[in-house]
């Protein structure tokens, strides 16, 4: 019998590697991809309502799979902080840098996300009761901030096509909105489970960004004739895989593994998204982006290797 139990271990334990493992993969190429998607879903649709779409059909979908799953409904009382998690994170966290992608490379809006840690370092450190940064991440601080001078300032950065000066500020505020939202969602009072907080966030964020395309006046762009095939299949995709299955898997690490090895999705996405920009729609892989790149990685390793523990 002992012998039975090892191997009925010993499998559980394979089994649950390989999840691991697959989870892992999800949110680096997946969420590491979602950067070209949104480029090739908004060359023609309008991106704040491309964006409303997505989120409103993926949170729709995941509130009906958390319900099939017995999950426990919410109450009113989680109605104000969803909204405010919504807007901050999808509103003017993914909205910011979807439209931004209309003049800033794929591989380059997701290098200035990649800075999300930095601002949640400062966002910790200048809250009520913050605790100051240790000197290393000082040096973080220091050297994130440096690459995001080289790779928005003025020049060339990818090759032919200068990179838009506001739509690279604009994803610096998007990445400040994310990192708000996600400290925010620390002390909010949200329903029990994650799936239903996380699809009620994506819903409110959808609509937000549907209304915000509608005061834009995105409704009157809006032709279906002229959406290309690979802008369906690019908005599908970040549907099912961007939304639905790399978010599940994101919070099912956080309950299996440490925050540390979840939080290194932070500086492999970027890489990701530069070689696929690169390699699929031919976007310039210059020595500038590649040292801008190489300083904002290390910047973010270095803050997040700290705050692991």
């Amino acid at each position: 019998m002992n012998k039975m139990a090892s191997r009925d271990s010993l499998k559980k334990y394979r089994t649950r590697g390989t999840s691991v493992i697959l989870a892992f993969a999800s949110i680096y190429i997946i969420w590491g991809s979602t950067y070209l998607a949104i480029r090739i879903a908004i060359e023609t649709m309008p991106p704040f309502l491309m964006a409303g779409t997505r989120f409103v059909i993926a949170g729709a979908l995941l509130y009906s799979w958390a319900m099939a799953r017995g999950e426990p409904r919410p109450s009113r009382i989680h109605l104000r902080p969803i909204i405010i998690i919504g807007g901050l994170l999808l509103l003017g966290g993914n909205g910011g840098v979807t439209w931004a992608e209309q003049t800033v490379p794929s591989g380059t809006a997701a290098l200035l996300v990649a800075t999300v840690p930095i601002w949640m370092v400062l966002l910790d450190w200048l809250r009520p009761g913050g605790r100051r940064p240790a000197n290393r991440v000082f040096l973080g601080l220091g050297l994130g901030f440096a690459g995001i001078v080289l790779l928005i300032g003025p020049g060339q950065i990818s090759g032919s096509n200068q990179t838009s000066l506001i739509g690279g500020l604009v994803i610096v505020l998007a990445a400040l909105s994310w990192a708000t939202g996600s400290i925010y969602s620390r002390s909010a009072r949200l329903p029990e489970s994650p799936l239903v907080s996380t699809a009620l966030e994506m819903l409110a964020g959808g609509a937000l960004l549907l209304l915000v395309g509608s005061l834009a006046g995105e409704w009157g762009q809006l032709d279906s004739a002229q959406f290309s095939l690979r802008s369906i299949l690019a908005l599908v995709y970040l549907i099912f895989f961007g939304s639905i299955i790399a978010f599940t898997a994101y919070i099912w690490l956080l309950k299996v593994s440490t925050p540390a090895r979840v939080s290194t999705y932070a500086y492999v996405n970027p890489v990701v998204a530069v070689f696929l920009g690169w390699a699929i729609v031919g976007e310039a892989l210059t020595a500038q982006t590649l040292l801008a790149a190489a300083i904002i990685i290390s910047a973010v390793a270095l803050i997040t290797v700290y705050r692991s523990p």
